[in-house]
């Protein structure tokens, strides 16, 4: 069982040990390790059960330090960084030869980025090395955005969870490198597509992969919980299904549905706020997956900020494999 506690020191002492710790980000909770010492890495994946071809993301305190791992820093990315450092942005740029293989799975990039929350930019500060720090979760299923989260699934493998409250933001990052001279954005996330349009202009977004992926978390089944996972119209779905069933939950933005129990409905924000049902879909999607259900009925987001990222989860939950 991994304690849970907020004392930064006892972090520091456990990361310098080699060991892999749970960390607070304001996207989701972190499995992190020594991005330069192989074997922590190697630990990363092992109690992740994370395939090595999925690469992880570097986490820096500071953009200055990016010169120490990284080649190069194309201008757009730069003018991203300038502005949106520490958040939640990653840039995929060419590494150095100090960020051992097997966080980029062999690829000549790395994906690194400076993440906001107070409490890993001060653990960052204390150490002498970045960390890798994927989510801390089992591989491919439901994103952590609490310390009870982290426990609860990796308790068993690791010593602590650093816990910093709530994931603030509650989607991974957003991915961004460079093609040919284009700016790509690889995963959409925490930061909207909006938001880096408005500082650099229109950009292309790639598709996930369903294999050897570019940038991490991009394979097309992930997120995922246990129970089957439908993504649709509801009410469609809903037509099929007898009105007392109490085996089938339900992920709204904030349409309820008469009929069905309330407690396997869940509205993700009443009020229609895009960046507040991002912060709590993953919790949702727990917590339908604890209940004794059979089947989860979910809808898309409207198609507009961070709409774009929720709904790119929701597709990935909803994938077969």
């Amino acid at each position: 069982m991994a304690v849970i506690s907020t004392d930064i020191s006892e972090a520091v002492h456990a990361l310098n040990e080699g060991q892999v710790i749970g960390i607070p980000t304001e996207t989701v909770y972190g499995l992190a390790g020594n991005a330069l010492d192989g074997d922590s890495v190697a630990r990363i994946f092992e109690v992740k059960e994370r395939p090595s071809f999925d690469p992880l993301i570097v986490h820096i305190s500071d953009l200055d330090q990016v010169d120490k791992y990284c080649e190069e820093v194309p201008e757009s990315l730069a003018k991203l960084a300038e502005k949106y450092w520490p958040g939640p942005l990653t840039l995929l740029l060419p590494k150095k030869e100090i960020i051992p293989d097997i966080v980029t799975s062999g690829l000549k990039r790395v994906a690194i980025r400076v993440p906001s929350h107070s409490l890993t930019r001060e653990l960052l500060h204390q150490l002498d090395f970045p960390l890798a720090a994927p989510s801390a979760n089992p591989f491919g299923y439901i994103s952590p955005t609490s310390a009870a989260h982290v426990e609860a699934q990796l308790g068993a493998k690791i010593s602590m969870v650093l816990d910093g409250g709530e994931s603030q933001v509650g989607l991974e990052s957003t991915i961004v490198g460079m093609e040919e001279n284009e700016v790509v954005v690889y995963r959409l996330g925490g930061l909207s597509l909006d938001e880096i349009e408005s500082e650099i202009g229109k950009v292309k977004v790639k598709s996930h992969s369903s294999s050897n992926p570019q940038a991490p978390g991009l394979l097309k089944s992930h997120y995922a919980p246990k129970v089957p996972f439908l993504l649709g119209n509801i009410s469609k779905f809903l037509k099929d299904i007898k009105p007392e069933s109490n085996k089938v939950g339900i992920l709204s933005l904030n349409a309820e549905f008469s009929g069905f129990p309330e407690v396997n409905q869940i509205q993700l924000s009443s009020s229609g706020n895009l960046n507040e049902a991002a912060q709590n879909l993953f919790a949702a999607m727990r917590k339908l997956d604890d209940l004794d259900l059979e089947l989860i009925l979910a809808e898309p987001m409207p198609e507009k900020g961070l709409g774009k990222a929720i709904n790119d989860r929701l597709r990935r939950a909803a994938a077969k494999g």
